[in-house]
């Protein structure tokens, strides 16, 4: 004959105020998304941008001076951009994204059995009008953009105010941790960041370069490609690769294998050269980690969650890799004071 035990869960009150207390922040914190966005938008620029502080300073220049002129140069890149860079992308990319179904069933008639060509006219429209529409959303929210801006350049003058803030909510021991933490992943975010653009830039320059010297039609949007592409490691170059081969069989044969080459060439020029020199004292996520990341984003917030999911997967590595980190310097020294 079987025991009949009977199992009595207890919940206490503290455990209910805490679930409750939790469940309340993140519906505040839902509420609050677009501020929230903004916040961590504004950290990823100050991640970026307080070294370029910090060497100006070290030089010699003000630190509010050196702040003012940094964003000054943020803000005309950000008009650059828009007048200069966006529109002929934008036209050229319509352009490209019209004629490539008819330029993959020039590279052979039997692909159309294999590939259904006509789908992907009928879907990249849709993804190229989700990418304009955040660009235009982006610059045309202008609330959005300036009180972005406006905590970057606050957080990056008043250097010691999140370790002030943290100071209100924990104790003095405990802001002084959260302060070193969030400063070691702050470092190391703007190392990347600094890192990443740059080798963006000069991909996608380089890349411009040997497009237009070479005859390429659609050298703008393949550079941009090229140079976004670039944050992926190890599949985003060979990515890269596709259209542009794609392009250049369509205008003559020899040019897709010259494609080919070109961006074999700016890829050896990257490994070697570039990527020793920029990212030397920056260390990026794994390839693994950074597919699941942009998946992750895209899946659940589109295209703006791809941009913003390799840097807060970064964040996100930085921060639990210091606060274990931190657990075993505090368990170590525990010990040795028994």
């Amino acid at each position: 004959m079987q025991d009949n035990k009977t199992y009595k869960i207890e919940v206490s009150p503290k455990t209910v105020i805490y679930t409750t207390l939790f469940i309340l922040f993140l519906t505040l914190l839902w509420v609050l998304k677009n501020l929230v966005l903004s916040l961590f938008v504004a950290f990823i620029i100050v991640s970026a941008v307080r070294p370029l502080t910090s060497f100006f300073v070290k030089k010699g220049v003000p630190r509010r001076l050196a702040v003012i002129g940094i964003f000054i140069t943020i803000i005309f890149l950000f008009v650059f951009m828009l007048v200069w860079v966006i529109p002929p992308f934008v036209q050229e990319t319509a352009l490209l994204i019209k004629h490539l179904p008819a330029m993959i069933k020039s590279l052979d008639p039997l692909i159309g059995g294999y590939i259904n060509v006509d789908s992907f006219s009928q879907y990249a429209p849709n993804i190229t009008n989700q990418v304009f529409n955040i660009i235009r959303m982006v610059f045309s929210n202008v609330m959005f953009v300036v009180t972005t801006l406006f905590f970057s350049f606050y957080l990056t003058l008043e250097e010691d105010f999140i370790k002030n803030a943290l100071g209100y909510f924990l104790s003095e021991r405990d802001a002084l941790r959260a302060a070193i933490l969030l400063e070691k992943t702050e470092k190391r975010l703007g190392r990347w960041l600094l890192g990443e653009f740059t080798l963006m830039v000069v991909i996608g320059c380089m890349t411009y370069l040997g497009l237009t010297i070479l005859g390429f039609r659609y050298a703008l949007p393949l550079s941009i490609i090229a140079g976004l592409l670039e944050a992926v490691p190890n599949i985003g170059p060979i990515f890269s690769t596709v259209p542009a081969f794609i392009v250049g069989v369509t205008q003559a044969p020899l040019l897709g294998l010259v494609a080919i080459v070109l961006y074999f060439v700016v890829q050896q020029l990257e490994n070697h050269l570039i990527v020793p020199y920029v990212m030397k004292k920056a260390v990026g996520l794994s390839p693994i980690v950074t597919l699941i990341a942009l998946i992750i984003g895209g899946q659940l917030f589109g295209v703006l969650g791809m941009i913003l999911a390799i840097p807060f997967a970064l964040f996100l590595e930085t921060l639990l890799t210091e606060i274990k980190k931190q657990g075993k310097e505090h368990g170590n020294n525990s010990v040795n004071l028994r």
